[in-house]
């Protein structure tokens, strides 16, 4: 099987950074969020403080002003485009996504792409609040040994952050942007 990650890997861009601002442009009264945001992301990113799931809670406080389902659906029809084609070429029935973006956000593309194995973040898509931990770096292994039996084959991603889970995989690549590389194997 194989296993990739989604965003700035099978999808150009951040899924969740442009669902924002896509929400934005449909509701600009969610700017009043936007400095409780910075706040947070500074709190985390540069003084080290609560986790990342703190930070990204206060994020998603957007989606209580905001229609989610409706505004989705209306996202992925404008940003389905995104979905990166040397990805559509490779596709196989049994590929696994597994993302920290929210699962809300991402059910509906794989659905759209035939995609059946997703794990991603458990977001409220009406409250923004986790029941979880933010799926990333090891949480991605954790979660992916939890749900499926075997090894994976092929693991693509972006980021180093995702060394845990190309560690565990008979062959991993890093993805540039269209360009697939072979994971250094002092990165892993």
């Amino acid at each position: 099987m194989n296993v990739y990650d989604f965003d700035n890997t099978i999808y150009k861009g951040d899924s969740t950074a442009d669902f924002y601002l896509f929400s934005l442009r449909k509701h600009p009264s969610i700017i009043k969020f936007l400095p409780s945001l910075i706040k947070a992301a500074l709190r985390f990113y540069a003084f080290k403080k609560g986790s990342k799931t703190e930070m990204k809670e206060t994020m998603y406080r957007f989606l209580t002003k905001i229609e989610p389902e409706k505004d989705i659906k209306a996202f992925w029809d404008s940003h389905e485009k995104n979905i990166k084609s040397w990805y559509l070429k490779q596709k196989k029935a049994d590929d696994i996504i597994i993302s920290a973006s929210p699962e809300f956000l991402l059910e509906p593309i794989c659905e759209r792409l035939g995609i059946k194995n997703l794990t991603a973040s458990r977001v409220n898509a009406r409250t923004g609040k986790y029941s979880g931990v933010n799926c990333h770096g090891a949480e991605k292994v954790r979660l992916f040994k939890k749900l499926y039996d075997g090894e994976i084959d092929e693991f693509y991603s972006d980021s180093l952050s995702d060394s845990p889970l190309a560690e565990i995989s008979k062959t991993a690549f890093m993805v540039k942007g269209n360009k697939i590389e072979d994971w250094e194997k002092g990165e892993k």
